[in-house]
């Protein structure tokens, strides 16, 4: 952004009223005569016109208008990009509605106006590399870019009370960072940080997980304890989560492991050897020997420990067992982690980041013609479009679905296209491994915002939007890159089914109501929903629309009647339940064999599968012909 906003902040206001209302030439070559009272809503890339929301168009918040004008422009303004490269943008510019709805969804008007300054940095990185092709170093900087598939550092010299080590390309699932050290000094005490990129003017970054070792307790206890926290400038400190917990009630689950582990601050009753006759007594037994309790952290004992990235939080294991586990916090997710900060008494030893998010180098891809997307063709029909959730840096999940369920002949013929939709990064490095994994593949869509989970009901409307304007499918499917997905169960499934209009398929849940606990992930104020129970829905590792329902939640976006709901499986059944009020007649067909955590033998759709998994199944598959999970005999 610091190029633009150089005295351009009231021109962009011009501009944007010259695009309105102007002569222009978009993306793929065609020039369109504007009219700002009709819009042909079928070209994937045509402009549309900005309206600030109302809450935007009081005068006293007129500086921020000019923010989300601004931003608008940076991020729709037409670019010097082949037609090749503007493949991963055929929503793009149908989404330019979502000005509009910014407010509607958390963290929405931060993620486009971070997108801005993403998407800036990443065309000028494009334009430098084509100023520098033919460079003999554009190759070199092309390979320094790379995202590092681990980090160490062994005898750390930098001062022991304050350590960094920076993670380039963030973390996510799957990754691990392991610290080996011995808390020294007059207590002992120390912390562990993750934290993420500080915004423009902020002096602090967020931290995504403050992990706080106590030896000596702190203002509630005198006992050893673990804080876990996050921090932002926004909302300072959030809710302590301590192990032990002041109340055995407060011990949740995440990832199915304890939040504390139970042994943490319970009497150890490990027993001892006593003098030569190999006598083995109760260490509490001991006559003048104080009973000690189990911690996991000793001042001037050697530790080995270990933050893990699963699913739904970070654990941490120290000497091989679990200790903690901390849930994601709203807007605070692994993908954010730029550094790991180590402070306080304690002597590093090593530290240790695998598992990191990194692309696979297409100079090596032997197959890589078979894992390159099949052009689109208006001559040939599609029977179904799949739009896939994905983030960023999830480099190696993609490569696994493209070497599995993307391989299947109906993929491979175009009658069934799969994309997969991707937020931009905070990360210029990520952003620029994504624009030539699109480039290569020619697979996804980028979407004009940062990837926020809050966020993820903007990609459903996407893939609708994909579905019915850019391809017209007569069914549209939505799913995840960690879901492996039976294709031929599915056609199947449809072709038994047999219904074309107002269909939901997947695995329906009609007996539901809003998570009203704060603790909850998927915690639903009565703000945000003010009924007892939603509408039906169906469960998001997969589920399938027909045309018109797809056709219809574009149309609603556009006319601003789409309600926004940041729980995006949830969304899609309150979409059609209104629908349904209008007339539409809806048929709801209950999927059973998607499995939503994990996978069971016959499934349709199994979720929660990691690369080396989806590539077992696929093994499976293709040996057997049939649904076996991974791990049968």
């Amino acid at each position: 952004m610091k190029k633009w906003y150089g005295g351009a902040l009231v021109s962009s206001l011009f501009m944007l009223l010259l695009l309105r209302y102007g002569f222009m030439k978009n993306p793929v070559e065609e020039s369109y005569l504007m009219n700002p009272f009709s819009s042909n809503g079928t070209n994937p890339l045509e402009w549309v016109r900005f309206t600030a929301p109302p809450a935007l168009q009081n005068p006293g918040n007129a500086s921020q208008v000019i923010s989300i004008d601004a931003i608008a422009f940076s991020l729709f303004a037409l670019r010097n990009l082949s037609k090749g490269e503007q493949q991963s943008l055929l929503t793009w510019n149908l989404l330019k509605n979502l000005i509009n709805h910014s407010h509607a969804l958390p963290n929405g008007v931060e993620a486009i106006k971070e997108a801005g300054s993403a998407w800036n940095s990443l065309m000028d990185s494009i334009e430098e590399e084509k100023l520098g092709y033919g460079n003999d170093n554009s190759s070199r900087k092309a390979k320094e870019k790379q995202c590092p598939h681990f980090l160490n550092k062994m005898n750390a010299t930098e001062p022991e009370s304050h350590y960094k080590v920076r993670v380039p390309c963030g973390l996510t699932q799957g990754s691990s960072i392991t610290i080996i050290g011995i808390p020294n000094g007059l207590l002992g005490d120390f912390r562990i940080d993750l934290t993420g990129e500080a915004l423009p003017g902020e002096p602090d970054p967020p931290i995504i997980l403050h992990y706080n070792v106590r030896l000596h307790g702190d203002k509630i206890t005198e006992d050893p304890v673990i804080v876990q926290n996050t921090w932002t400038i926004a909302h300072d400190w959030g809710e302590e989560v301590r192990c032990p917990p002041p109340t055995p009630e407060e011990n949740e689950k995440v990832d199915e492991l304890e939040q504390c582990n139970k042994l943490v601050g319970k009497d150890d009753n490990r027993t001892i050897r006593v003098h030569s006759h190999g006598l083995r007594l109760p260490l509490m037994g001991l006559q003048g020997v104080k009973p000690r309790r189990y911690f996991p952290f000793k001042q001037g004992s050697l530790f080995v420990a270990t933050l893990r990235v699963g699913p739904e939080g970070v654990q941490m294991t120290v000497d091989g067992k679990h200790v903690t586990s901390f849930a994601y916090r709203e807007t605070l997710e692994p993908w954010l982690v730029s550094e790991v900060r180590i402070s306080g008494d304690v002597k590093l030893i090593s530290v240790l980041a695998s598992g990191l998010p990194t692309s696979e180098d297409s100079d090596h891809t032997i197959d890589i013609e078979a894992l390159k997307s099949v052009p689109l063709s208006i001559q040939r029909p599609v029977d179904l479009f799949i739009g896939v959730f994905s983030t960023a840096n999830n480099f190696k999940r993609r490569m696994a679905v493209r070497r599995t369920w993307m391989q299947y002949p109906e993929v491979r013929s175009g009658t069934v296209v799969v994309r997969f939709f991707v937020g931009l990064h905070k990360n210029h490095i990520v952003n620029d491994e994504l624009w030539n994994e699109a480039r290569t593949y020619g697979d996804i869509q980028l979407m004009p915002f940062v990837d926020y989970y809050s966020l993820i009901t903007w990609k459903t409307l996407a893939i609708c939007i994909f579905g019915t304007e850019v391809v017209s499918a007569k069914f549209v499917m939505k799913t995840d890159d960690d879901a492996f997905v039976r294709l031929d169960e599915v056609m199947a499934s449809l072709s038994r089914i047999n219904v074309t209009h107002g269909l939901l398929y997947g695995l329906i849940n009609s007996d539901s109501q809003p998570h009203r606990s704060t603790d909850s992930k998927w915690f639903i104020s009565p703000e945000e929903w003010s009924e007892e129970k939603y509408p039906p829905w169906a469960h998001g590792p997969g589920y399938v629309v027909s045309h018109d329902i797809a056709k219809a939640v574009y149309k609603r976006f556009n006319e601003v009647r789409l309600k926004m709901f940041k729980l995006e499986d949830v969304a899609m059944g309150i979409w059609i339940a209104d629908m349904q009020k209008d007339g539409l007649e809806v048929h709801y067909e209950k999927e059973e064999r998607i499995f939503n955590e994990g996978c069971k033998d016959g499934y349709v759709i199994a979720h929660y599968q990691g690369p080396r998994e989806m590539m077992c199944l696929w093994q499976k598959l293709q040996e057997t012909k049939r649904a076996r999970c991974c791990g049968d005999p």
